[in-house]
């Protein structure tokens, strides 16, 4: 039965309309698929258009390809944080001296970046903000670069393993066989950190962000790790790959869609159990092996919630 799961992980999205086992949509008006061979160029701050004072610098020099860049440019040890607002406001805690890629996850339309730094308590004020008119190359580009929530340009490790699975697949391979090689590798070699788990839920690791090589050789995580490590990868590849943060039930969690050449995107992963389609959601397929109650749970979309896309 295993096996059967493993070889239909990458057939399983082809028929996802078909079955019913997850929300597919067919590409809008015709748009050119993605670069799938190719991974994409890595982000940078271009330093072409910017909104900066003397604290911050807001880079948006390529909102085409799906990002913008912030750095705190002035030393402090106050807290500060990030928003990116179009129709949902996206909050991310920023580290000073550094650049950050953000990622514009709505599409095309104008946003508004602000920078924020702590005065006291949990109040912040505006250090500097910015409207961005964004026009994306395509409706791939926020997905396939590294973000903060999905940073594999520094994970030399994790990019590393996601081509060595790539070179095991025939040279014909299409999208689903990669991801059904991906999916497998995080399944069977990450187990569920429940001490992670609830530190994290007690406020023990505040603005807490997956590195995809610590996680990938400690052999553990918690759902956001897993869900990271599998776009990480995938985007790697040329793959386009969302992250996407929301609720499992009442349990707030995370879990990845993907889009391919013969579906179109796939709003939730899917995986087989030998007889019926279910969404593969990698946290739960992994720590839930043998639980009927488990799967049942993945398996029902109705069960989840999208709440912020990355």
């Amino acid at each position: 039965m295993k096996k059967m799961q493993r070889r239909a992980a990458a057939l399983v999205l082809a028929f996802a309309l078909a079955l019913g086992g997850g929300k597919a949509a067919a590409l809008d008006n015709g748009a050119s698929p993605p670069p799938m061979a190719e991974a994409a160029e890595m982000p940078v701050a271009s330093g072409t258009k910017t909104e900066k004072n003397g604290k911050a610098t807001i880079d948006y020099s390529n909102t085409s390809d799906g990002y913008v860049m912030v750095q705190f440019t002035a030393s402090t040890d106050k807290r500060l944080k990030v928003q990116v607002t179009k129709t949902t406001t996206y909050t991310y805690d920023l580290t000073p001296k550094t650049w950050t890629t953000f990622p514009f996850s709505e599409g095309d339309g104008t946003y508004k970046v602000t920078v924020f730094e702590n005065t006291s308590g949990t109040k912040y004020a505006t250090v500097l903000s910015a409207s961005i008119k964004v026009t994306l190359s395509d409706e791939f580009a926020p997905f396939l670069r590294p973000n903060q929530y999905v940073d594999y340009s520094v994970a030399e490790d994790a990019v590393a393993k996601a081509a060595e699975l790539m070179g095991e697949l025939d040279a014909d391979a299409d999208t689903l066989q990669k991801v059904g090689k991906v999916y497998d590798f995080v399944v069977k070699n990450l187990t569920y950190d429940k001490q992670k788990a609830s530190d994290v839920t007690a406020g023990k690791l505040t603005g807490y962000l997956p590195v995809l090589d610590d996680v990938l050789e400690a052999g553990t995580g918690i759902c956001f790790d897993y869900a990271s490590l599998m776009a990480g990868m995938l985007r790697s590849q040329g793959i386009p790959c969302k992250l996407v943060v929301g609720y499992a039930g009442k349990t707030y969690h995370a879990w990845i869609s993907v889009w391919t050449e013969e579906a179109g995107w796939v709003e939730g992963a899917i995986y087989f159990d030998g007889t019926t389609w279910h969404r593969m959601d990698p946290t739960f397929a992994s720590s839930g092996k043998g639980s009927a109650t488990i799967m049942k749970f993945i398996g029902d979309g109705k069960n989840y919630t999208e709440k912020y896309l990355y």
